[in-house]
C-alpha cells in the first residue's frame, strides 16, 4: 500500500476543530463573538457572517471527519407584544441565512396541560445539535396566557366582584385538558409567575449545559404604535397570547406582567419594534452573536477551562447493597398474595383522578426488573400504560440534550393516546451508572447529572405526576446463577448478552455508582425504594407493596 495515501487518509480522519475549514482571518472576524458588532457591520458583512456561523454550527455535528468540537445548537425564543416586528425580523433572518438550515416553529399561548411541567409539551420541537431554530410563542406564551387569565380575573373580581357566572361559563368552554381555573392562585398571580419563572430558568440552564444554547428576544412597542398597527376591529384569535390588544386596560395588564417577567429574568434581549426594519437588523445581529457564542462554547478546551470538574467524593456503600437476604416464600402463599396486591394496585391506579404515573426501574443485571414489571402491569388494560425498554441512545437522540429522549416518552395530555402510565426499564440514571463507568459521559457531565435529574423529577412531581423509583439489588453469586439459568433456557437466552458478562467484571464499580446515585437522588419529591433480596418472588411482592403505599399516600394528600 502507498504509505503517502495512508498518511493522507489518516490526516483526513484526524479530529479537527470546526474552524479548521475556514481561513484564520475568517475565524477571527466571523466566528469570534464581538460585543461591538451591532455597530460595526454593514448589511453584506452581516449576511456573510451569519451564513458562515450557521454552517460552522452545523459542522459541530459532523461525524466524518470527526471534530473535536462539541455538537452545539441554538434555540432562539421569540416573544413580546403583538405588532412589534417579530415576524418581520424572523423573515429577514431567514432571507439572510440558508433557509434550509433554519428551523422555525410557532405556538399560540394556551393553558399549561394537566400533570405536565409547562415546558414538556414543547420538548419535541427542540433543535438538534448543529441546528438553529427560532421558536415563536414557546413555553413563555403558555405562561403569559395563563398569568393573563389569572391577572384579568383578579382585576375583574376586585372591580366588580360579581363575574362568577360568566367565568364559570368560560371555564366550561375551555379544552378539558386545560388547568381548572379554580385550582389556580388567581389572587396571587405574581407568586405563580415567580415560581414558574424560577423553574424555567433552571430548565433553560440545563439545556445550555447540554449544548442547546438559548437566545431570548423580547419585542416591544409603545401602545400608540401598537394601536396604529391594529387594523381589525375584532379580536384576532391567532394573536400570540390570545388577548384583546385593542383593549388599553388589557395591554396595560400585559405590560405589568411582562415587566415582572423581565425583571426576574435578566437574560432577555429587549428589541424596540417601533422601526421594524431597524428591529429586524438588530435581531439578526443578536442571532449572529448567539451563534458565535455557541461556537465558542463548543470548543472543548475552552469549556474545560470554564467548567472545571470538581473533586467527587464517593459515598460509603450502604449495607443494604452488599448484604442481600435470601428470602424464600411458599408458592401458593406467593400466588395468593400476588393476586391480592395486583387487584389493589389496579384499583388505586384507576382512582388516581387522571394523574400521570412514572415508574422507574434500575438495578443490577438479572436483578428481576422485567419480572417485576410483568407482574405490575398484569391487572391493567394494555391501553393504560406504556413500557419503555431503554438501551443505548440512537444517533438522533445523541443530537439533543441528554434528557430529551426521556422528556419525549413521558405521558402527554396533548396526545390522543389514553395511556397515562409510563414504565421505564432502565432510565435517565444511565448517565450516572453505565455512562459513568464506561466513559460514555465526561466526568463533568455525569457529576452534573445528579442535580439535572433531581430538577427534572421535581418538575414532574410539582406538576402532579407520581414518580416511583426502584433499585433492585441481588448479590454477585445470585447473578451468576441467573445468568447460567438464562443460558440453559431457550426462551430466555436472548436476555443474556456479552455486555452482561463484561459488566459483571465491573461489579464493584456498579455497586459504588449505585450507592452514589441513591445518596444524591433520594429526594422528598422522588424517593428511592431499594428492593434487596435474592428471592424473585419476594422482590415482586415488595415492588407491589411499595407501589400501593406510594399511590395510597399520593391519593390521600390530593383529597
Amino acid at each position: 500500500m502507498d504509505m503517502s495515501k495512508k498518511n493522507d487518509t489518516t490526516e483526513s480522519l484526524a479530529p479537527q476543530a470546526v474552524s479548521a475549514q475556514f481561513s484564520e482571518h475568517v475565524v477571527e472576524q466571523r466566528l469570534t463573538p464581538n460585543p461591538l458588532n451591532p455597530f460595526s457591520m454593514d448589511k453584506d458583512t452581516l449576511r456573510l457572517a451569519l451564513v458562515t456561523a450557521q454552517f460552522a454550527l452545523r459542522a459541530t455535528r459532523q461525524q466524518t471527519p470527526p471534530t473535536i468540537n462539541k455538537p452545539t445548537g441554538l434555540l432562539v425564543l421569540v416573544n413580546g407584544m403583538e405588532q412589534a416586528g417579530k415576524g418581520t425580523a424572523v423573515t429577514q433572518l431567514r432571507q439572510w441565512v440558508d433557509p434550509r438550515l433554519l428551523k422555525v416553529e410557532a405556538t399560540i399561548g394556551d393553558c399549561p396541560l394537566k400533570h405536565q411541567p409547562i415546558w414538556q409539551v414543547h420538548t419535541k420541537s427542540m433543535p438538534r445539535h448543529g441546528d438553529v431554530m427560532v421558536y415563536f410563542g414557546n413555553w413563555y406564551a403558555d405562561l403569559l396566557y395563563n398569568v393573563m387569565r389569572m391577572a384579568t380575573l383578579k382585576s375583574e373580581n376586585k372591580e366588580a366582584g360579581k363575574n362568577k357566572n360568566s367565568s364559570d361559563k368560560n371555564k366550561k368552554s375551555k379544552n378539558k385538558k386545560s388547568v381548572d381555573v379554580k385550582k389556580l392562585p388567581i389572587t396571587e398571580w405574581q407568586d405563580y409567575l415567580q415560581e414558574e419563572l424560577t423553574k424555567l430558568q433552571a430548565f433553560e440552564q440545563d439545556l445550555a449545559a447540554n449544548q442547546t444554547k438559548l437566545l431570548k428576544c423580547w419585542f416591544h412597542v409603545d401602545i400608540e404604535t401598537l394601536q396604529a398597527r391594529l387594523n381589525d376591529a375584532e379580536v384576532d384569535p391567532k394573536f400570540l397570547y390570545q388577548i384583546d390588544w385593542h383593549n388599553a386596560a388589557v395591554v396595560a395588564q400585559f405590560n405589568e406582567v411582562a415587566t415582572a417577567l423581565l425583571r426576574q429574568q435578566g437574560d432577555w434581549i429587549i428589541i424596540d419594534g417601533k422601526d421594524k426594519s431597524q428591529a429586524a437588523t438588530l435581531f439578526c445581529h443578536e442571532v449572529l452573536r448567539a451563534m458565535q457564542t455557541a461556537l465558542a462554547s463548543s470548543r472543548i478546551e475552552e469549556s474545560k477551562q470554564v467548567n472545571p470538574v470538581i473533586n467527587f467524593d464517593p459515598v460509603k456503600i450502604p449495607k443494604i447493597l452488599i448484604d442481600i437476604n435470601d428470602t424464600d416464600i411458599d408458592k401458593s402463599e406467593y400466588h395468593e398474595a400476588l393476586a391480592d396486591k395486583q387487584a389493589r394496585l389496579a384499583e388505586l391506579l384507576r382512582a388516581r383522578k387522571g394523574r400521570h404515573v412514572v415508574f422507574a426501574f434500575e438495578g443490577m443485571d438479572a436483578a428481576g426488573k422485567g419480572g417485576a414489571i410483568k407482574r405490575l402491569v398484569a391487572p391493567l388494560d394494555p391501553r393504560e400504560y406504556q413500557i419503555y425498554n431503554i438501551g443505548a441512545p440512537m444517533l438522533y437522540e445523541l443530537q439533543h440534550p441528554y434528557l430529551w429522549r426521556f422528556w419525549t416518552k413521558l405521558p402527554d395530555e396533548q396526545t390522543d393516546r389514553i395511556s397515562r402510565i409510563a414504565i421505564f426499564d432502565r432510565t435517565w440514571y444511565g448517565r450516572v451508572l453505565v455512562e459513568r463507568i464506561e466513559g460514555f459521559a465526561t466526568d463533568e457531565e455525569w457529576q452534573r447529572a445528579y442535580d439535572e435529574i433531581n430538577r427534572f423529577e421535581a418538575d414532574l412531581v410539582a406538576a402532579g405526576n407520581i414518580v416511583i423509583k426502584y433499585w433492585l439489588a441481588i448479590d454477585k453469586k445470585e447473578q451468576l446463577k441467573r445468568f447460567e439459568a438464562r443460558e440453559e433456557t431457550p426462551h430466555k437466552q436472548f436476555k443474556l448478552t456479552d455486555d452482561d458478562w463484561r459488566n459483571r467484571d465491573q461489579w464493584s464499580d456498579y455497586v459504588q455508582s449505585a450507592a452514589d446515585m441513591l445518596a444524591r437522588t433520594h429526594t422528598e419529591d422522588a424517593p428511592w425504594c431499594v428492593i434487596a433480596t435474592n428471592g424473585k418472588q419476594q422482590a415482586r411482592l415488595d415492588v407491589l407493596d411499595h407501589a400501593i403505599q406510594q399511590l395510597s399516600s399520593a391519593l390521600s394528600k390530593s383529597e
